[in-house]
């Protein structure tokens, strides 16, 4: 639809958009790599936060620095630091995620000079009162260090318009996928995940005024009958190849939900607008369904997926991990399991990028939906 191709364009070269917005609005870029990352506080400050996917361009400039059996997101960003392209950044926050992340932290601080350098030391553990505690005394932490970094004041009131900023978007986001699970000829998976990955890059404000327009229009649409299509939820980690979605829908299936951190885990939950703004920002991060580099029990995250499935009416799951990717690979087993006992199919395919044979990708997914 040409109304997304502003997102595409974006998701294209974020580079080339982020060097422009900073020079039209003389303002600081802080980029981030994970979903984790306090957006609404850099926002709040009067920055703009640019999650880092990495361009996948000259990934070997990072071989210097990290083992080839790192996953290809991280090498990739490091790639682009190394080589200039992210110089347009005024400083880089890495929460405390996966093993990789924390030791590229260590890299880049060693090996890049431009902009300031941020860690935030979340909690692993999520369900004690200890670490709900912790978080909220993390985020008032990183709250004032970001204020020295980008020589600013943050108020309450700026925190509330961003708290606000982040609700609406979040709300219209998880609206745009139950369209798309209602009628999935209405909008391509490959728009939505393109729309996603942009409210990751681009001004907050101009992409939420541009969802809720796109939104509106959509929602006046009358639904079409459904074709007979295979139903499919996407679960995963971060997905930096974009390609992947038009490829498996082209083999006759829908994604009808994405369970991964650049599909919905990045738009679940909403802040409460009451209270001490900072713990509230901190109560939503630590009541979203976490992703497997974080833990609350046992079998959360494998319930969790196993109700997006039947919510979604889905005749299979398709997990979608990037190679070297410990954690996910880690919860894996497990998550199967609950899966084959509710009886729900699934298959796991394990990418990186660049894309091995476009064609051997197809006939897994040929394969795999004739099961279905």
């Amino acid at each position: 639809m040409t109304e997304f191709q502003l997102f595409h364009d974006i998701v294209t070269d974020p580079f080339d958009y982020a060097r422009n917005w900073k020079e039209a609005n003389r303002r600081k870029i802080v980029g981030h790599f994970c979903s984790y990352t306090p957006e609404e506080i850099i926002h709040a400050a009067g920055a703009l936060p640019f999650r880092i996917f990495g361009s996948g361009e000259a990934i070997s400039r990072s071989d210097e620095h990290l083992q080839a059996y790192s996953c290809s997101f991280v090498r990739s960003a490091l790639a682009d630091a190394l080589s200039g392209k992210l110089a347009f950044l005024d400083g880089t926050v890495f929460p405390h995620t996966c093993d990789t992340i924390q030791r590229l932290s260590d890299i880049w601080r060693i090996n890049l000079t431009f902009g300031f350098h941020s860690d935030i030391g979340l909690p692993v553990k999520l369900d004690t009162a200890s670490a709900r505690e912790y978080l909220k005394s993390v985020f008032k932490k990183f709250k004032n260090e970001l204020s020295g970094h980008l020589d600013c004041t943050i108020t309450t009131d700026d925190l509330q318009r961003a708290a606000g900023l982040y609700n609406r978007m979040r709300s219209d986001m998880k609206q745009m996928f139950d369209l798309r699970r209602e009628n999935p000829s209405l909008i391509s998976s490959n728009d939505l995940q393109a729309l996603v990955k942009a409210s990751m890059i681009m001004d907050r404000e101009v992409f939420s005024e541009k969802l809720s327009a796109i939104l509106r229009d959509l929602s006046a649409i009358k639904p079409q009958p459904s074709q007979s299509l295979k139903r499919l939820v996407l679960s995963g980690g971060m997905c930096n190849i974009p390609s992947v979605h038009s490829l498996i829908e082209d083999c006759g299936a829908a994604i009808v939900w994405d369970d991964s951190c650049s599909g919905a885990r990045y738009f679940e939950g909403s802040i409460a607008p009451h209270g001490d703004i900072i713990e509230s920002i901190a109560e939503r991060y630590m009541d979203k369904i976490e992703c497997p580099a974080k833990h609350t029990d046992l079998f959360r995250r494998g319930e969790a997926l196993v109700n997006i499935a039947k919510n979604n009416k889905a005749d299979g799951v398709i997990f979608l991990f990037l190679k070297f990717c410990d954690p996910h690979a880690f919860d894996y087993p497990y998550v199967k399991e609950l899966l084959v006992k509710e009886g729900i199919a699934s298959m796991l395919l394990e990418i990186e990028a660049p894309l091995p044979s476009e064609e051997q990708l197809k006939t897994r997914c040929q394969a795999f939906l004739e099961t279905l």
